[in-house]
Formats: structure tokens, C-alpha cells, sequence
């Protein structure tokens, strides 16, 4: 088999050029045009924005929420039996509550083949069409706008990275059930399995000792210091949580960074609930009653409403750049609502793109867009022999699509693609992220002058900037393939 390559060059974050096909982990990417030199205020979440977490923080959750199910909830003593599965699922999938069923769902809600599991195994394919009367999943049987289930809705949204652990318990409940011929509810199981991950968190069981780094969390705060722009943190962990990691990460005087620091915050109701008055905070967590006229630095608060927080900031507007891992929670709000700049850490993007640089998955994917392109030029001739080699064809493009899949996850594949198509958390990320990263380190790459800038990658009914990618250029690849042999 004959790969054609195509070498370009782009410029990375350093100014040197590197080739098209080898993408910088630490680059930032735009979906939107952004200008540094416009922010004036830097805002930030906490929990996998400035903190990040050891591995066996996942393995813990999984644990003491699987035993609150046994001891709370009276769940079976086999239970103890299941272990975290650490490469199991992947952010984004969606949880279908009334069949208990994981799954990857395209941007066009479309379920993808392959990616439907019922406790640890799949289902197969004929199963999952004739459940859903095909691949499609109505509009009306989605989350609501946060991914949750409710109002009627039965698909529900793992956007966050807390919720790996959830998701694996959930399979493992299902798979246990299952295994022992256990007839139960789906539904009951969902709400139990939601409320022991939620116990885990509300009793702060995991808020020790699990900070693994920081991701150059302090030199990106002091250099935004430095240069005299204002910080503030929204968070919705509870301050001496927050204390004990920054003082980990940055040191003792991390407070004196910030402007402005808010915890509990109860978000995503915190850019939407106008009832709720900020409180006073102090270090032990003693709780003031008078009302508050100004947020002063040096000072604790909690709670509040994103209405009263511009009121007395006077922050508004396109000069604030808010960081978050949460694109519902953390961003969706800020960019729709009230025109903040947005932007998505995403901690996966480092391995995915390592995956991406490889020679294999190079050669996969140049020779799988050249069948491509192959299929759809030939598939005019109607004669028998040339229908042969389109069906070769075709079944060698499946088998490579599904080859592509299992190098990112060899359940669900990569968190930003569905073969071809965008996941829904890809197109989610699109909409509400100005621009994206593994971590803020990668700011350090940048000074505060820099412009970033989207692709301008062509639409369906534009002209391809490389010609190799149209059917004409597939035809090439073809010829050259049979001068080999």
C-alpha cells in the first residue's frame, strides 16, 4: 500500500517552523479571533483549570462511591469486586437513563456505531438501530442545555472530568446486574450512582492530599501579575479546599494574585440566579451578616450572582478572558449571555495530539481520506466490475475508520471525533470556547500582544486549499499505487 503525504508548514508558538502534520501540544487554539492585547481581566475556575489531580484521585472516587452504594444504599456485596477502569470511557459520552446505555453521540446527534455499551460490553450494531429506530436521537430526548437528564429527557452528558469515575460505576452496576440476572431500574440506578459520586464530593473525602502539580500554575499568574492585568477566581470547590491546593501550587501569599476571590459559587446558577447575595467569608470559615457594597481584595466570598459581581466590578464585556474545563458550567453562560472571552482547558488535548503526530496515525488517516476520495469519484460507474472494487473499497475504508477509533480509546476513540464528523463536545467546545488548551502553561508561549487566529478550513461547498484532498488528487494516489505494483 502506497501512503501519499502531503508536507506543509505552519508556524508554531515559538515562531519556528514545524510541519504541517506535526501539531504542538502546547499551542492554543482559536475557534474565534482573539486578541491578547484586549484582555484587560483574567478569570479562572479551580478544579482542573488551576489544580490538577493525581490519577488515583478517579480510582478513589470509584471506590468510596461504590461502597456508599453498598452501605447506603443496600447494593450487593459483589460490588467490591469491581475496580476502576482507568482508560474505560472518554469525556462527552451520554448516558441514555431508561436503557442504561453509554454511548458516543456526532454533532448531528447521530449515535456512533461501535460506541454503545451496556455495562462493560457492547451492544451490537442491529441491537442499537432497532432500539432507536436507527442511529438518530430526536432533539426532544437529549439533555437540556447543561447535559443533564431532566424535564423528560433521557440522554444525559458526562462533560466533566470528575464524571470518568462516575461513568465507569455506572457500567460496572450494569454489568454486575446484569452478569447475576438482577431485574432492577435503570432510572433508580442512575439517581443512586449520581448521589453517591455526589456524596463523595459534598463530604470532601477526596479534598486531600491529591494535588499532583500545578501546570506552571504560579509563573502564568505571576507573568499576568507583572504585567498588571486583574485576576479573580470563580470557583464552585469550598475555600479551604482551594487554600490548601494554591498553597501547594503558588505559596502562602497566592491571595495576594487575585483581586478577587469567590468560592462555593454554585455555578452554572451563578451567571443565571439574581437572588442570591455574596457573603463574607473569613479564613476559618466564619460567615459575616453584613451586606456587601464592594469586592475587596484580600477577602474571602461565597456565593453571589454574576448580575451583583458586575455591578460592583464593572468587568464586562470582551476586555474579561474566563478560563474553565467545564464548557457548559464553566463557559456556555459567559460567551452567550454576557459577551465574556472564553477559554476551554482541555487536558486530553496533549494525548490526543501526541497520537495524532505518530507516523501510523499520519499514514491511516492520509490513505484513508485518499479511499475516500477514491469511493466517491468511482462510484458513478454502474458496471459490475467497477461496483466490485468500490465494495472492496468500502469495506477497507470501514476497517480503517475503525482502526483510527481504537489508537485514541478502543471503546469510544477520540473525545473530539466521531470518524469524520465532530462529536457533540466537539461542537459544544466550537461554540462556547473563544479558544482552547491542554492547561494554562501554554499561555507562557504567547506574550500579551499576540492574536490568535481560527483556521480557515474550507466549508462543504468551498474549494479545498490542497488539491491532493479531492477526488482528482485521490486518483493520483491510486496510479501511484499501481506503478508499485
Amino acid at each position: 500500500m502506497l501512503f501519499y503525504t502531503v508536507i506543509a508548514c505552519s508556524p508554531s508558538p515559538n515562531g519556528q517552523w514545524t510541519p504541517h502534520n506535526s501539531v504542538n501540544p502546547n499551542t492554543i487554539f482559536a475557534n474565534n479571533e482573539m486578541s491578547l492585547h484586549d484582555i484587560e481581566i483574567y478569570g479562572f475556575d479551580y478544579d482542573y483549570t488551576l489544580a490538577f489531580y493525581s490519577r488515583h484521585l478517579h480510582t478513589l472516587i470509584f471506590n468510596i462511591a461504590r461502597d456508599i452504594l453498598i452501605q447506603e444504599h443496600r447494593y450487593p456485596e459483589g460490588l467490591r469486586e469491581y475496580e476502576y477502569i482507568p482508560n474505560f470511557v472518554v469525556r462527552g459520552l451520554h448516558y441514555d437513563v431508561q436503557k442504561a446505555l453509554l454511548m458516543k453521540i456526532d454533532a448531528f446527534h447521530y449515535i456512533q456505531l461501535g460506541t454503545v455499551y451496556r455495562g462493560l460490553h457492547p451492544v451490537p450494531d442491529k441491537e442499537v438501530i432497532a432500539m432507536y429506530d436507527g442511529c438518530h436521537v430526536p432533539l426532544e430526548n437529549m439533555s437540556d442545555f447543561y447535559g443533564k437528564s431532566s424535564h423528560g429527557h433521557t440522554m444525559k452528558q458526562f462533560m466533566d472530568i470528575f464524571s470518568l469515575p462516575e461513568m465507569n460505576l455506572l457500567c460496572c452496576v450494569n454489568d454486575y446486574f446484569m452478569k447475576h440476572n438482577i431485574d432492577y431500574e435503570p432510572v433508580h440506578l442512575y439517581k443512586d450512582v449520581k448521589a453517591a459520586i455526589g456524596d463523595v464530593h459534598v463530604k470532601g473525602i477526596m479534598y486531600r492530599n491529591y494535588i499532583s502539580y500545578g501546570e506552571q500554575t504560579h509563573a502564568v499568574l505571576k507573568k499576568l501579575y507583572e504585567d498588571g492585568k486583574k485576576m479573580f477566581l470563580i470557583t464552585n470547590s469550598p475555600f479551604d479546599f482551594v487554600d490548601r491546593g494554591m498553597n501547594y501550587i503558588v505559596g502562602k501569599d497566592w491571595r495576594d494574585l487575585f483581586d478577587i476571590v469567590i468560592v462555593q459559587a454554585d455555578k452554572p446558577g451563578f451567571f443565571n440566579d439574581r437572588r442570591k447575595p455574596f457573603r463574607r467569608v473569613t479564613d476559618k470559615g466564619v460567615l459575616h451578616w453584613d451586606r456587601i457594597h464592594k469586592l475587596e481584595k484580600g477577602k474571602i466570598y461565597k456565593q453571589g450572582n454574576l448580575y451583583e459581581f458586575l455591578r460592583l466590578t464593572g468587568w464586562r464585556g470582551s476586555k474579561v478572558l474566563y478560563f474553565g474545563d467545564h464548557i457548559y458550567s464553566d463557559l456556555a453562560d459567559l460567551t452567550l449571555k454576557h459577551g465574556w472571552r472564553t477559554g476551554a482547558i482541555i487536558p486530553e488535548l496533549r494525548k490526543e495530539i501526541k497520537i495524532m503526530n505518530t507516523e501510523q496515525y499520519v499514514h491511516l488517516m492520509t490513505w484513508l481520506q485518499g479511499l475516500t476520495g477514491l469511493i466517491e469519484h468511482m462510484q458513478v460507474h454502474r458496471d459490475p466490475a467497477s461496483q466490485s472494487v468500490v465494495q472492496e473499497w468500502i469495506k477497507e475504508r470501514e476497517a480503517m475508520r475503525s482502526q483510527t477509533k481504537d489508537i485514541f480509546n478502543s471503546q469510544f476513540g477520540s473525545l473530539f471525533r466521531t470518524y469524520h464528523n465532530p462529536t457533540y463536545f466537539s461542537r459544544r467546545l466550537s461554540r462556547f470556547a473563544d479558544i482552547y488548551m491542554a492547561s494554562l502553561s501554554c499561555l507562557l508561549n504567547y506574550d500579551f500582544q499576540h492574536t490568535f487566529f481560527p483556521r480557515r478550513t474550507p466549508l462543504q461547498h468551498e474549494s479545498p486549499f490542497w488539491p491532493e484532498q479531492t477526488s482528482a488528487g485521490a486518483l493520483k494516489i491510486l496510479e501511484r499505487r499501481r506503478a508499485k505494483t
